[in-house]
C-alpha cells in the first residue's frame, strides 16, 4: 500500500500562520533540518492526534519566527515529515521505518499515545534514532532500556493518584477513616491506562481501600453502561476513568445519561474530549488528571509564560481553540520540539549521537514546566496536577502547592 503524507488540516494550518514575507525570509537564510513523525489522524485517536500534531506546528513556527536553530554558527529551520499512523501500531512501527529508511530522517518526534510509542520505540533504538516524545506516559516504556527515547511528560503512574488521595482526606474532613473508601476504576487496555490502574490500586491500597469494580472498557470506548451498571449497585465514594479522548466523553454523556450518582467522579483526557463544550452541566465536578495548566508559573525565552503560550494559541486566526482550553496535549508535543531545539544546539552538531547526548544532559525551565531526563529517559523534573471543573472552568485543586481553588464536594 503506498503511503503519502498527511495534509494540513484547514484549520490547524490557519491556527498556525505566521506572516508568509517573514516565514520567507527566515526560509532564505536557513537550511532545512528534516524530523520524522508518525501522528494519529485518523482512528480512535484522531482528536489527540490533531491536538499533538497542532502543538508539534506551532513550536516549529514560534522557532522559524525567532531566528531558527542555531548549529554550530549555521541556521536550520526544523520541516517535520508526518505520516498517518491510523492510531495503529503495527502502521505506526512500518512508518517508522519508512521515515528511516526512505526518508532518511535522522531525528524523531514521538506518536500519540503509549502504545503506539511502545511499537514504534523498537525502531528508533534498533537504529540508534534519537526520539524526543510528548504522548506516551507509560512507566513501561522506561523499564526496557531504551538509550534513544526521551519523554517531556510525566510517567503514567502518576496521573490519578492525587484523586485517591482526595479521597481520604475527604473521608477524614468527614469524620470517617480512608479505608472505608471504595473504589471504582474503569480503564482502556492499553498500557497507559493499564499503569494509570496500577497506580490507582497501589495508592488505593495504601490507605487501605477496598477496590469495588475493576473493569475493562470495551474496545472501541464507546459504551460503558454495564460498568455503571454496577456503579449503581455497589455504590462506590470514587469513580475512576481512563479512556483517552473518546473514553472521557463517553463517560461523562453515560454518567449524565444513566443518573449515576458518586461523590467523586476522576478521569483522563477531559481538555482533549472537550467534555466541557461538549457537555456542559452534567461535565461539572469532575475531576481531571492534567500534565500542565495555563494558571501554572512556568515560562521561557520562546514561548514565554504558560499563560502567555495559551493566549497566542487561543487567539490565533482560525484558532481551534477559540472557544475552548487548550489541551495539555498541544503543549507538550511544543515542549518536545523546543527540547529538540535546546538539544541541537548545546551539541553543536548534527551527528545523531551527539544529539543523543545532548539530550541526556537536558535540564530546562520552560512554559510546559521542568525538563530532565532520568538514565531511562522520563522527565522527572515536572509533577502532575488535577484540576476540576468548576461553573464551566479548569480550576487546580491538587496538589496543594499549585491549587488555584478548593475542591468541590461531594460531585452530587
Amino acid at each position: 500500500m503506498s503511503v503519502k503524507p498527511i495534509a494540513i488540516a484547514a484549520a490547524i494550518a490557519t491556527m498556525m500562520s505566521y506572516s508568509a514575507a517573514a516565514n520567507a525570509a527566515a526560509h532564505s537564510k536557513c537550511a532545512e533540518l528534516k524530523i520524522g513523525s508518525a501522528i494519529s489522524l485518523t482512528g480512535k485517536y484522531t482528536t489527540a492526534g490533531a491536538h499533538a500534531k497542532a502543538g508539534y506546528d506551532f513550536a516549529v513556527k514560534k522557532i522559524d519566527e525567532a531566528g531558527g536553530v542555531k548549529i554550530a554558527g549555521k541556521c536550520y529551520n526544523f520541516k517535520i515529515i508526518y505520516y498517518d499512523d491510523e492510531s495503529k501500531g503495527d502502521r505506526g512501527a512500518t512508518l517508522a521505518e519508512r521515515l528511516i529508511n526512505q526518508d532518511k530522517v535522522q531525528y524523531m518526534l514521538g506518536p500519540y499515545s503509549s502504545g503506539l510509542t511502545k511499537a514504534i520505540a523498537p525502531i528508533t533504538e534498533k537504529y540508534k534514532i534519537p526520539m524526543v516524545e510528548a504522548e506516551g506516559a507509560s512507566r513501561s516504556l522506561f523499564n526496557k532500556g531504551y538509550k534513544y527515547l526521551f519523554a517531556v511528560l510525566s510517567t503514567s503512574e502518576q496521573y490519578l493518584a492525587s484523586a485517591i488521595t482526595l479521597a481520604a482526606e475527604m473521608a477524614k474532613k468527614n469524620g470517617k477513616d480512608p479505608s472505608s473508601v471504595k473504589v471504582a476504576i474503569a480503564v482502556e487496555n492499553d498500557p497507559f491506562s493499564l499503569d494509570i490502574r496500577a497506580g490507582v490500586k497501589e495508592d488505593a491500597a495504601k490507605f487501605g481501600m477496598k477496590v469495588v469494580i475493576d473493569e475493562k472498557l470495551p474496545r472501541d470506548l464507546s459504551d460503558m453502561a454495564p460498568i455503571l451498571n454496577k456503579v449503581k449497585l455497589l455504590k462506590p465514594d470514587v469513580l475512576i476513568v481512563s479512556g483517552h479522548s473518546k473514553g472521557a466523553a463517553t463517560a461523562v454523556r453515560q454518567v449524565a445519561e444513566m443518573k449515576i450518582k458518586v461523590p467523586m467522579l476522576a478521569m483522563t483526557h477531559c481538555e482533549s474530549a472537550n467534555v466541557i463544550g461538549k457537555f456542559g452541566k452534567d461535565a461539572e465536578k469532575v475531576l481531571c488528571s492534567t500534565q500542565w495548566s495555563e494558571t501554572l508559573s512556568y515560562k521561557d525565552e520562546l514561548f514565554g509564560s504558560a499563560s502567555d503560550y495559551n493566549k497566542e494559541i487561543k487567539a490565533a486566526p482560525g484558532s481551534a481553540y477559540a472557544n475552548k482550553s487548550v489541551p495539555y496535549q498541544t503543549a507538550q508535543a511544543s515542549a518536545a520540539v523546543y527540547v529538540l531545539k535546546d538539544a541541537f544546539e548545546r551539541s553543536g552538531s548534527l551527528d545523531k549521537d551527539k544529539l543523543r547526548d545532548a539530550l541526556t544532559k537536558t535540564n530546562m525551565k520552560t512554559f510546559y514546566g521542568g525538563i530532565k531526563f532520568s538514565a531511562a529517559g522520563n522527565n522527572i523534573a515536572k509533577p502532575m496536577v488535577l484540576r476540576q471543573i468548576q461553573n464551566g472552568k479548569y480550576v487546580v485543586v491538587a496538589p496543594s502547592a499549585f491549587a488555584a481553588g478548593k475542591l468541590a464536594w461531594p460531585r452530587n
